[in-house]
């Protein structure tokens, strides 16, 4: 399990260094290197926010700022049901099959993501599932994208697609690169218009699907997952996204099974979100011009209140990008569960 070392970052605005890649690798691969102390530090702080009883809670979190970009995991390789941030997966393999054959999407099939995405529409889903060719399409996009540890549910039941937090970063780092190096046209990864799409619809969800890693920050681009399991009536609560604090970039993952309830499965991803940033920004040896290392007075470690909405920041407006493939710095308004 990697864990978070102290980051350095640059004194200077600028990207960060691509390290060569391999051609035999992955298209997306995890960096960094263990450290004890740090997945002691990571464990330490979620302990609080962990679930009891049969709740399972799991995270992982890579600051794209960080110079060595070293990826901090708490059960990190623990399987779980994705619920719907498999649509975020279902959509990148779709882009992956249109840029092999030498496409756009249809009106048809943009139209199928948009709604996916921004309002999680299941049928939308069901359609696109299909149109991917199903577990066998998703599982092929994923060797692509370098999600060793993902598998397509079974059937129609894209729902039941297992994953882990550590998979889901990987698939957050296919879409958000740490670099303009990574952001160029590879054969096996998501090509920048691809990429870029999937960033419009991850900043622009719906009001009352906005919870999860936005607790973190006003600024955010994320897709949730929720689903109430027929056999026991507990509830798997996921979310994954990209969160900007403090100057830096956070992909975090957090995902939980066994919740009591939709709202307390939102309030502990929620503590966990918060406290695993928090315990990120301490390892920031140097700050880079312009940016504080320090936390905002109003994001402490752990909200032990479940709104999720408690602790972000003010909203400080909102600007619309121009068109789909352009990466506008778009900051969303905060939202709480309906």
């Amino acid at each position: 399990m990697a864990s978070i070392a102290a980051c350095s970052t640059p004194a200077t605005p600028g990207e960060v260094p691509t390290p060569p890649v391999r051609s035999q690798a992955p298209a997306v691969a995890l960096a960094g290197q263990p450290s004890e102390n740090l997945s002691a530090a990571l464990a330490r702080a979620l302990r609080p926010a962990a679930g009891r009883g049969e709740t399972r809670l799991a995270l992982a979190v890579r600051d794209l700022n960080c110079v060595h970009r070293d990826v901090a995991s708490y059960r990190g390789d623990a399987s779980f049901n994705t619920a719907s941030i498999s649509k975020v997966n279902i959509l990148a393999a779709l882009l992956l099959q249109a840029q092999d054959e030498g496409r756009r999407l249809t009106g048809e099939e943009r139209r199928a993501a948009e709604l996916m995405i921004e309002t999680s529409d299941n049928d939308a889903a069901d359609w696109l599932w299909r149109v991917i060719g199903e577990r066998e399409g998703l599982d092929a996009a994923n060797e692509r994208l370098g999600l060793s540890s993902t598998q397509g549910g079974p059937g129609g039941h894209w729902g039941l697609t297992t994953t882990t937090a550590e998979d889901q970063i990987r698939l957050l780092q296919s879409i958000f690169p740490a670099s303009s190096a990574h952001s160029a046209r590879t054969r096996q990864g998501l090509q920048p218009a691809s990429r870029a799409f999937i960033r419009t619809l991850m900043r622009d969800i719906t009001e009352g699907q906005d919870w999860g890693v936005s607790a973190a920050s006003s600024r955010w681009s994320l897709k949730n997952g929720w689903v109430q399991r027929s056999a026991t009536g507990l509830w798997v609560i996921n979310s994954i996204g990209l969160v900007t604090v403090d100057g830096h970039r956070y992909l975090i993952s957090a995902l939980s099974s066994g919740n009591p309830s939709k709202r307390r499965g939102i309030s502990l991803i929620e503590r966990a979100v918060r406290a695993a940033i928090g315990t990120a920004g301490t390892h920031v040896r140097r700050k880079p011009t312009g940016a504080h290392t320090r936390r905002p007075a109003g994001l402490p470690l752990l909200d032990p209140g479940l709104a999720p909405c408690a602790a972000r920041p003010p909203h400080p407006g909102r600007r619309v990008w121009r068109s789909w493939w352009e990466d506008t710095d778009v900051i969303a308004p905060c939202g709480r569960p309906r």
